[in-house]
């Protein structure tokens, strides 16, 4: 061991100079560099094939998942999540820098609907009939609406002012089949097949209301406000994508409905689709033709122009999320089970537009990640993590990947 020899000039202080010695040549304890999954992991390590920084987020037992990577789950730098365990299916928060955790919600029944609403620090969310809200800081919970018996819809977005919640009915006809067939290869063709009727609706949270501004015999689905437009709802025709154009809005004021893209080519599918952080495109995973040639595209908002970024087969990702500041992307990989039938797709990936393509960093290896789970990146307030959800550890939990690099 190194020996440190105390001069006189120190001698007045010579307990502090020691300690400041030895503190200057403690060891640097870093994480671990390991494998990602198939073992239970430490609550922070550097993964071996990316060198990058994963973190842990959410602890003990239960489960727990992130929001769909379209909802937003951040009000300033504190998260909303779903934690399930003995009391079902639960909404917690943490905030993403003392990660110090906060129970939400306590009720006996399934809670869904994912909606924060960051100006006014509540979180919107529905059990049965009813729309709840909750401020996420006093956690005071109010009732905001009770669907009637005849017109049990569900909601999911808030707008840009926080004053109207979106959602969609659907028949009970339409209910029934999902019952009958509760796989998604069972049900996908079925209900869209069935032509059954759908309502777009809005409900107005200082009076009230509900409001339905749009019915079409389609399934409409993935309803979307604007995150700067308070009048703009993004909307799909769901279904198998090569059968529909898919990407629509409607100006819930004036009723006005717009195409944002329409296929030209045979076996051609875009979906997936997400507003900018500036609310000015659309993005959306576009495939022309189908299972061949990848894109990660947008539509203007205003002019319908098109822009798209071609990637790798291996590089597509079953969801794609953009940063804060819109310099970078994010995708959650795929298995070769998915449209793209990737090869060495299983990566939670990074991506920097250059010219015309996106160049790709692999940030986490997936490999030991059961892809039945969709990992749904979102990045952090601060854009310096990527978060996703992932069973990697046998069970499912919420992780983060530092999108420098170490080393």
């Amino acid at each position: 061991m190194k020996k440190f020899r105390i001069t006189s000039r120190c001698a007045t202080y010579p307990l502090l100079y020691v300690a400041i010695i030895l503190a200057m040549h403690q060891p640097v304890i870093a994480q671990p560099l390991l494998e990602t999954g198939g073992q239970p992991m430490p609550p922070e390590w550097i993964d071996k094939d990316t060198r990058h920084k994963v973190v842990r987020l959410t602890e003990g037992p239960g489960e727990n998942s992130s929001f769909y990577f379209h909802n937003n789950p951040f009000i300033g730098n504190t998260m909303v999540y779903y934690h399930t365990g003995e009391k079902g299916r639960q909404l917690y928060a943490i905030d993403l820098t003392s990660r110090r955790v906060t129970p939400l919600t306590d009720y006996p029944g399934r809670i869904f609907g994912e909606i924060t609403a960051p100006q006014t620090r509540k979180v919107y969310y529905q059990c049965g009939d009813s729309v709840m809200a909750t401020h996420i800081d006093t956690r005071e919970t109010s009732l905001v609406f009770r669907f009637p018996p005849d017109f049990r819809g569900g909601i999911t977005t808030v707008n840009a002012d926080e004053t109207l919640l979106g959602g969609v009915y659907a028949t009970e006809a339409e209910r029934e089949l999902f019952r009958r067939h509760p796989e998604k290869g069972s049900y996908f063709n079925i209900i869209y097949e069935a032509k059954l009727p759908r309502t777009l609706f809005v409900i107005d949270v200082r009076t009230k209301a509900l409001r339905k501004i749009h019915t079409d015999s389609a399934w409409l689905n993935h309803v979307q406000f604007s995150p700067t437009d308070a009048s703009l709802l993004m909307f799909c025709h769901e279904g198998p994508w090569h059968k529909v154009d898919r990407i629509w809005t409607i100006n819930v004021e004036t009723g006005a409905i717009q195409l944002m893209h329409r296929r030209t080519m045979d076996r051609e599918i875009a979906g997936h689709e997400f507003f900018s952080p500036d609310g000015k495109k659309i993005w959306f995973d576009l495939q022309q033709p189908r299972s061949v040639t990848f894109y990660l595209a947008a539509a203007d908002v205003q002019t319908g122009a098109e822009m798209k970024y071609a990637l790798q087969r291996d590089e597509w990702s079953i969801h794609f999320n953009s940063s804060p500041d819109q310099q970078l992307f994010a995708g959650d990989g795929g298995d070769p089970g998915q449209v793209a039938k990737a090869q060495d797709g299983q990566w939670i990936y990074l991506f920097r537009p250059q010219s015309d393509r996106l160049l790709s960093e692999k940030l986490v290896n997936m490999k030991h990640h059961n892809y039945r789970l969709e990992p749904n990146v979102h990045f952090s307030p601060d854009g310096k993590w990527v978060i996703f959800r992932a069973n990697f550890e046998g069970k499912q939990q919420i992780y983060a990947v530092e999108v420098e690099r170490k080393g």
